[in-house]
């Protein structure tokens, strides 16, 4: 999952939300190193990570796009949930996606001085660009797309897969609408134990 799911599915602590956010740039036991609902949030963030990677409607998401990304096609389909997270909102937030997305922004400037300094440099480009609104649109998704393909090693097609998502649009959506309750279960569940 991308940006927008992992904070949703932190709940209202906005601590575990930034722990949850700043997830991928904390390796092996760093997180220790952080308050306890930060240390949260990075733990729900690996959990999140772990049962969408191994869990079968998000591959089948992944066997739904062109070859030609590979490895990468695991990435598109993250940032294609978050696309479909927007377009179903409000199947799963009764708080407004814009509202949602303002309040998210200012938590993460008050509280940019806990971030790891990868995820900081990260912040201004995310707010002034307004990253979470624009993967809920086809124009936003693909200049996301075309900047994670300038940022890659490899020489892989990206922003093509604007084509795809519009190409398979409802059987992805199916597969999302299929998947995140499941998830959010998964997290809920995860948010008790480490409670």
């Amino acid at each position: 999952m991308n940006y927008l799911a992992h904070i949703l599915l932190s709940g209202a602590n906005t601590d575990i939300q930034i722990g949850n956010f700043m997830g991928d740039a904390i390796k092996g036991k760093d997180y220790l190193n952080y308050p306890d609902d930060i240390r949260k949030g990075i733990l729900l963030h690996r959990q999140i990570d772990s049962f969408t990677d191994f869990n079968t409607i998000v591959h089948q998401s992944k066997k739904r796009l062109h070859p030609r990304y590979g490895h990468y096609a695991g990435v598109l389909i993250d940032i294609f949930y978050d696309y479909f997270l927007s377009e179903n909102w409000q199947h799963f937030s009764s708080i407004p996606l814009s509202t949602f997305i303002t309040d998210f922004y200012t938590v993460v400037q008050q509280k940019q001085a806990l971030l790891p300094h990868s995820t900081q440099k990260i912040v201004p480009f995310m707010i002034e660009q307004n990253w979470l609104y624009k993967y809920g649109n086809i124009e936003g998704l693909t200049r996301v797309l075309i900047g994670m393909e300038k940022r890659i090693k490899h020489n892989i097609p990206l922003h093509l897969g604007v084509e795809d998502i519009q190409e398979h649009h409802d059987v992805l959506n199916t597969d999302f609408m299929q998947f995140f309750p499941l998830l959010v279960a998964h997290s809920k569940e995860v948010l008790l134990k480490l409670e």
